[in-house]
């Protein structure tokens, strides 16, 4: 098997799988208990948040457990204006974020009527920082920007963007969907106020995320309920799922420059072999992006014809965000960049990983290479 969608989710580490299942086993308890089991059961859930604040650079009280991206996402978002909703009514996000930001800001501005403002990009996927200047206003309350593009891997400098919006607005608050950057790229949450992140795209455990508060920004909860997150997230909490976020971090983070220069000439490699080919277009572009993902358009092609054939030689790709990939209509992402229609409607997501080998690649390109050829001669 060739798996080339590490950017929709990644296979469990087993280190991660066995501790996993010994938590399920011995640490059953609920963590609210006042019993010694339930005092060890929480004892190893707070152990593991100040492990995750440690590797992050931040303190225990602004790790809030989740149950993924899409959760922190909406907690972050959501609680954050209706928190600061006194100060003004007005958001702002971009047109190529992921759908848990992008559907939440819709959701924000078609039912709750609040004033939203989505920037556009460039040709090449990067953000038009112009427009973002020009567009902060005094009752902005919160700008929203992904780290790392998921479907181009374009990086947006989110230092700048903090300049950017300190200089116009020092009360608004900056949130980061910072998903496809970690344990790929440095990560510095000092520039944020608050910060999304998942471990099934870090090797760990799906339904299970983390979200990053600055203690200096208050949210209204989403979930009602008991004391569980610092009375931010009421239900039992999920101690096992919880308890392992530290170790599959900690995973994650070990050897990363050297995990990212394999990623880099694994993807340098592709980007020149797919060059080759006559009917390829590649649309990550050559500058600010991350080597995990590479997003090229066989012209002229259907992708899903592209995609069905590569999986009866056990290659698996993508076509598009894994969140959007039932939908018929054109990447968002692609479509903000203004590229021509058969180049944006032909598109396909590769992304690698430290485990992706020269071997894998070769045959993943052998494949694609008479594929294309095959479907060429079926049409003429």
């Amino acid at each position: 098997m060739i798996y080339l969608d590490y950017v929709s989710t990644t296979p469990l580490n087993n280190e991660v799988n066995k501790m996993y299942q010994s938590l399920l086993n011995d640490y059953f308890a609920n963590s609210d208990s006042l019993y010694l089991l339930g005092i060890q059961t929480s004892r190893l859930m707070e152990q593991s948040r100040k492990l995750i604040a440690d590797m992050l650079k931040v303190k225990a009280t602004e790790i809030i457990f989740t149950s993924g991206a899409s959760e922190s996402n909406n907690m972050a978002i959501k609680g954050c204006v209706f928190q600061y909703q006194g100060r003004g009514k007005h958001l702002i996000t971009t047109a190529v974020e992921h759908s848990s930001v992008y559907n939440t800001f819709i959701q924000l501005r078609d039912v709750f009527g609040f004033d939203v403002d989505f920037i556009s990009v460039h040709k090449d996927g990067h953000l038009n920082l112009e427009e973002l200047e020009s567009k902060i206003r005094k009752d902005t309350i919160l700008v929203s920007t992904m780290y790392v593009n998921n479907e181009i891997g374009v990086i947006n400098p989110i230092r700048k963007i903090k300049e950017i919006i300190t200089k116009c607005n020092p009360i608004t608050k900056y949130h980061v969907d910072m998903v496809q950057a970690l344990g790929k790229i440095p990560i510095d949450l000092s520039l944020v106020d608050l910060a999304s992140f998942s471990a099934h795209k870090i090797y760990g455990l799906k339904g299970s995320g983390i979200l990053y508060k600055k203690d200096s920004t208050s949210l209204i909860p989403l979930i009602n309920g008991g004391q569980q997150e610092d009375g931010m997230r009421g239900g039992t909490s999920n101690t096992a799922t919880h308890t392992m976020f530290a170790k599959t971090l900690r995973l994650a983070l070990e050897n990363q420059d050297k995990k990212y220069q394999h990623v880099l000439s694994i993807h340098q490699y592709v980007r020149k072999e797919l060059s080759k080919e006559d009917d390829i277009v590649i649309n990550t572009p050559l500058q600010d992006f991350s080597p995990y993902i590479l997003n090229f358009s066989c012209v002229g092609y259907k992708p899903e014809v592209i995609l069905h054939a590569l999986e009866k030689e056990e290659c698996y790709i993508s076509t598009k965000s894994t969140c959007s990939s039932h939908k018929n209509d054109v990447s968002r992402t692609l479509s903000a960049m203004k590229l021509n229609d058969e180049v944006a409607k032909s598109a396909i997501r590769i992304s690698f990983s430290h485990l992706t080998t020269i071997e894998e690649i070769d045959e993943f390109l052998y494949h694609l290479h008479h594929i294309l050829k095959t479907i060429k001669k079926q049409r003429g």
